[in-house]
């Protein structure tokens, strides 16, 4: 079943691919929203150790953890910038998706407009309207169902590095 065109495939296949497609997506969302839960946990652990850090600094500059002070940018900086470089990219891919399907519902929508146009009763014309509608509707639902799976992932992608960095910075500041 898999790879073939939507065409050739019954609505109860398609049901079923979208189904299992939404388990899917609900399962990485569900994985994103204990990620997202994990790292605002351990963030709250690097903001308490590095404000002992802060208060240690002011009570006596001599003794200021200059290092990790310096660190508390650097990292930020370099995690958002592997995040930002991985959404520009997930989002460029989507992007593209997006157009292509857009290219297709425009080559489809021609192809019936034409059918219509050269239906040679008004009932010919009545059944290529509703299977171009049947077909849009379909299509349409199949590729929101895909079109979250796309975006769970970048999101998964582009909140990674944060993620790490939030984690490592924790195991370190442990130590």
């Amino acid at each position: 079943m898999k790879g073939l065109p939507t065409d050739d495939m019954t609505l109860l296949d398609d049901f079923l691919r979208d189904s299992r497609s939404a388990a899917k997506n609900a399962r990485a969302a569900t994985d994103a929203a204990m990620a997202g839960g994990e790292m605002m946990r351990v963030a709250g652990e690097v903001v308490a150790a590095r404000m002992d850090i802060l208060a240690a600094g002011l009570a006596d500059p001599s003794k200021a953890d200059l290092a990790e002070i310096a660190l508390m940018s650097t990292e930020k900086v370099e995690a958002a910038t592997v995040s930002a470089a991985a959404l520009t990219r997930g989002l460029g891919e989507v992007g593209d998706t997006l157009a292509r399907q857009a290219a297709e519902e425009m080559e489809i929508a021609g192809r019936a407009a034409r059918s219509m146009a050269s239906s040679p009763t008004p009932q010919a014309f009545v059944e290529a309207q509703a299977a171009w509608m049947t077909g849009w509707f379909g299509r349409a639902a199949s590729r929101s169902v895909s079109l979250t799976g796309e975006l769970l992932k970048v999101q998964a992608e582009a909140w990674k590095p944060i993620q790490d960095a939030a984690a490592a910075n924790a195991r370190r500041l442990k130590g």
